[in-house]
């Protein structure tokens, strides 16, 4: 529903916290009167601007992931565990303050009880102030972004991932690997791996990041940890001792000779990298909507940066450049170049459409 459906299902305590809320001047006894001004101030142009600039970086982070959940209604355990997300910086077990953060919104016109006796105690956000909330903060964020000249060279490795899983697989059935008391390929296999690969990648070296982003990334460099966590996950790989084989379905795979599509290896991506990174799916959408021309990469992390929770020892900066950058250029989503301004990427177009789906999903 929009704005104005729940405005008509709100209760009239809800409408005068609102109406005090934005100092709207109206009879605060008339539930039409109410309405009808929220509507037209909620509905100014201004409004959305105004309250984007003006509102705390956890107020955005809660009104962000609120946007990009694909839920109709949420529970009051739902916005409290969305407000303790957003708030990067107080302790653990200040349920206190996250209820703050739910009864702001509702008392701002963000956050309605559902219309029906089945959903009472369930709360929608309405759906134009999602969609405005959308286009102003993609302004906002575009504001902060430096545009640069195309660099001389750059790197755009759009099916390689696809292909690389083929020929992994390839690689796999040929040579049936070892494996160490670990679990992980000996490094001879690795090196091996590599260079029948259209993307090879150094080794892992000892005391780096190995938790987090997928199982196989404890052994092997993020790239193909995704492609190996994959082929694992769609059970065409199969870990038969010290030796690591093919199943039946991989060897038809092979047989086969086909392709996945760069969406299926992309949408696992996303759930691989949740836990660490849970807005994953916004920042490709504000990526995507702020990189369609060259642009520095130290703009982009001034633009989304704040976005960005940090992970144990991975900053927001590292988590931008390495964790999400880096894999959208493996995923065919974006070009990265170098020019006298430093580090500049632009989004593709397949990266662009990509955004843009699971945004709408």
């Amino acid at each position: 529903m929009n704005l104005a459906d729940m405005l008509t299902y709100a209760d009239i305590g809800q409408l005068t916290a609102i109406a005090g809320r934005y100092h709207c001047e109206c009879k605060r006894n008339s539930k039409h009167d109410l309405i009808q001004n929220i509507l037209i101030t909620l509905g100014s142009k201004e409004f959305m601007r105004d309250h984007i600039r003006e509102c705390s970086p956890g107020d955005l982070r809660f009104m962000n992931i609120l946007l990009f959940d694909e839920r109709s209604y949420f529970s009051l355990e739902d916005l409290l565990a969305a407000a303790r997300q957003a708030t990067f910086d107080v302790p653990d077990g200040s349920k206190g303050s996250y209820r703050d953060i739910v009864s702001r919104f509702k008392s701002g016109g963000w956050i309605f009880s559902g219309p029906s006796q089945q959903t009472r105690y369930l709360f929608q956000v309405p759906l134009d102030l999602k969609e405005r909330f959308r286009d102003h903060m993609g302004e906002n964020l575009r504001e902060r972004i430096t545009y640069s000249s195309e660099p001389e060279m750059y790197r755009d490795e759009g099916d390689m991932s696809v292909r690389d899983l083929l020929l992994f697989l390839r690689y796999v059935r040929d040579n049936e690997p070892e494996l160490n008391l670990e679990g992980a390929l000996y490094k001879r296999f690795q090196q091996g791996l590599m260079n029948a690969l259209h993307i090879p990648e150094p080794p892992l070296t000892k005391g780096g990041w190995t938790f987090g982003y997928g199982r196989a990334f404890e052994h092997y460099p993020p790239r193909f940890a995704l492609l190996y966590d994959y082929a694992r996950h769609r059970r065409w790989i199969s870990e038969d001792g010290f030796r690591l084989r093919l199943t039946p379905a991989g060897n038809s795979v092979l047989d086969e000779g086909k392709c996945e599509s760069l969406l299926q290896l992309y949408s696992f991506w996303l759930r691989l990298y949740k836990g660490a990174i849970p807005n994953l799916p916004s920042l490709i959408y504000w990526i995507s909507i702020s990189a369609r021309e060259w642009v520095t990469v130290s703009s982009l992390e001034e633009a989304v940066g704040w976005l960005i929770k940090p992970f144990y020892y991975d900053d927001a900066g590292s988590i931008l450049e390495k964790r999400i950058l880096r894999m959208m250029l493996h995923l065919g989503m974006l070009r990265l170049g170098e020019t006298s301004e430093g580090l500049v990427c632009m989004v593709t177009p397949w990266g662009v459409e990509a955004a843009r789906q699971k945004q709408m999903q």
